[in-house]
């Protein structure tokens, strides 16, 4: 197992934070992952980080960083309605829905070029376009911290919601996820509730396949979301709130263009356009602002320390308030 003492994440955080760890421990394999139970590691304090897409460092971490970087995609079994695919926790998650595309295996697609690794997806039940990690998630599989014993939570027992799962509530910090068994659909489907991605392929005027969906996913992604590889940030900052449908007819008769739609538990609203309405599109604080493109997104345009970003983003908070009387949240896993 590869080790580093007093390492830099700074290129281990896709908001491009400087900071460093006390020790930063890179599994790669089932003998690495055995090693570290063996040396107790998950008994110290601890950060486990995939790609570093959906963290904020505000300090240098005291503890051990452990980064899972294992392999591999399987074919595991299949009915006659689905494939089985199991992915380990360190695969880049859009090389996995490549994966799938290639299979003709349907499911993944709307979510492709979302940032970070396999392993991360069920802990925030990753989303995009009317899809979410839930809707092909089968089971979990790793290991209990710290004892090291093994695991497997089959979906219903995930608890998965918006951008939730027990992995950040009962399990929080309590698990290790190795490998993440998806279920994807054999036969031609597609989840097209997305309007612009309808009205995309509209456009278009070509019948839908795997490899087009995909692709316009990307088109629109990349119009108004920025390159992490280039402007640091980790993707949409903040969830976009829910509000009782009695709170949406009060803000509604005051701001009759909000975008919306309806779930289960209300009225879901867009966060960047309520952002957008109360001007920060055109406020900067040194290094930090918000992407031109698209409100939602919270950008380092170089050198930003986490405490910036803290501060402007909880100013954000203050003025969705303020005007909307919404409460908006961070979909970003700040690390103090």
């Amino acid at each position: 197992m590869k080790q580093y003492d007093h390492a830099s994440l700074k290129k281990y955080n896709t908001f491009g934070i400087e900071c460093q760890c006390k020790n930063l421990l890179i599994a790669e394999n089932q003998q690495d992952i055995d090693t570290l139970f063996q040396e107790r590691v998950f008994e110290q304090p601890f950060l486990i980080i995939g790609e570093g897409s959906n963290i904020l460092f505000t300090n240098d971490f005291d503890g051990n960083v452990i980064k899972l970087a294992t392999k591999g995609l399987e074919i595991i079994n299949e009915d006659e309605d689905y494939v089985y695919v199991r992915a380990a926790g360190g695969e880049n998650w859009s090389d996995f829905v490549n994966f799938t595309i290639d299979n003709l295996l349907y499911g993944a697609e709307n979510l492709i070029g979302i940032p970070g690794l396999v392993g991360s997806c069920p802990v925030q039940n990753i989303g995009a376009y009317g899809t979410e990690a839930k809707d092909i998630i089968y089971q979990v599989e790793g290991h209990y911290l710290p004892n090291g014993e093994p695991f497997i939570l089959y979906n219903e027992e995930c608890h998965f919601a918006y951008r939730d799962s027990i992995f950040k509530n009962a399990l929080k910090e309590k698990c290790l996820i190795t490998d993440v068994v998806f279920r994807l659909a054999k036969r031609e489907t597609y989840r097209l509730s997305y309007q612009q991605l309808a009205d995309k392929l509209q456009e278009e005027g070509k019948t839908p396949n795997l490899k087009l969906v995909a692709e316009t996913v990307l088109e629109i992604r990349n119009s108004k979301l920025p390159d992490i590889k280039v402007v640091g940030c980790a993707g949409s900052f903040f969830k976009n709130p829910v509000v009782s449908l009695e709170k949406f007819n009060e803000l509604s008769s005051k701001f009759d263009d909000l975008v919306h739609h309806s779930v289960p538990e209300g009225i879901k609203l867009a966060a960047g356009q309520l952002i957008d309405k109360c001007g920060w599109k055109d406020i900067r604080r040194g290094d930090v602002s918000v992407y031109p493109k698209q409100a939602l997104v919270i950008v380092n345009w170089g050198n930003a320390k986490g405490k910036e970003v803290v501060d402007y983003y909880q100013e954000i908070i203050q003025s969705v308030q303020e005007k909307f009387g919404v409460t908006i949240e961070p979909e970003v896993r700040i690390i103090k």
